[in-house]
């Protein structure tokens, strides 16, 4: 998106300490994996509460053990180049309406809900890791994301406009992130599978120009 100090931190460099000594990070890099260490902690605890009740009972437990253990990573890590790192708060369903409904109101079915909630809680994720990276985004294109998102994927909205939707292209493309753990743990995870494709049939979509909503193309079958 062309974001203002989006290369002032080294990202390959970073990713080198932290396997040889994590303990030599500069404070803004400490700063950095922190933050994004407990951003990926937090988020997915309020990600399952936009899904069937079936998903996050069967994974609040192992979503609770991985935030503890990404807590402690973070905390290490912080208190290491001594610097103060907060953990961000995700949006639920009870806090957001949509056009004066609930949020869930007018989606249906497992796609619709998960899209919904990547297209939110991934745009306040990015939002808290570009300030703890130094990364200027510019509040007016936050707000008309969210606002736009919430409207396309809650069912409302028949489009994107072109800014949002090339950002939304941009945040789907966790698809790769999810792809590499599966790899790199060697899990072989069949709902790791199904969520890299969810999320990289809909990145896919968004680049083409896709102008139907996320639940409307869900129904089509698209």
């Amino acid at each position: 998106m062309g974001f203002d100090g989006a290369d002032a931190l080294d990202g390959a460099g970073v990713a080198a300490a932290l396997r040889e000594n994590p303990s030599e990070l500069s404070p803004a890099a400490a700063r950095s994996v922190a933050a994004t260490l407990l951003a990926d902690g937090r988020f997915s605890e309020p990600y399952c509460e936009w899904l069937p009740a079936w998903y996050e009972l069967g994974l609040i437990a192992p979503v609770r053990y991985g935030e503890w253990r990404l807590r402690r990573v973070a905390g290490a890590v912080a208190d290491a180049a001594d610097v103060t790192v907060t953990a961000p708060q995700f949006s639920r369903p009870s806090d957001v309406t949509i056009d004066g409904k609930p949020a869930l109101a007018r989606v249906s079915g497992f796609r619709e809900r998960f899209l919904l909630a990547d297209a939110l809680l991934h745009l306040e994720w990015f939002e808290h890791a570009a300030a703890a990276d130094g990364i200027e985004v510019p509040a007016g294109l936050v707000e008309q994301t969210r606002t736009e998102s919430l409207s396309y994927y809650g069912g409302v909205r028949d489009e994107l406009s072109p800014p949002v939707r090339r950002f939304q292209r941009l945040l789907f493309a966790d698809d790769a992130w999810v792809r590499r753990v599966d790899e790199r743990y060697g899990l072989n995870s069949r709902l790791f599978g199904f969520w890299e494709r969810l999320l990289s049939a809909e990145r896919e979509r968004l680049a083409a120009g896709a102008g139907a909503s996320g639940a409307q193309a869900g129904a089509r079958g698209d």
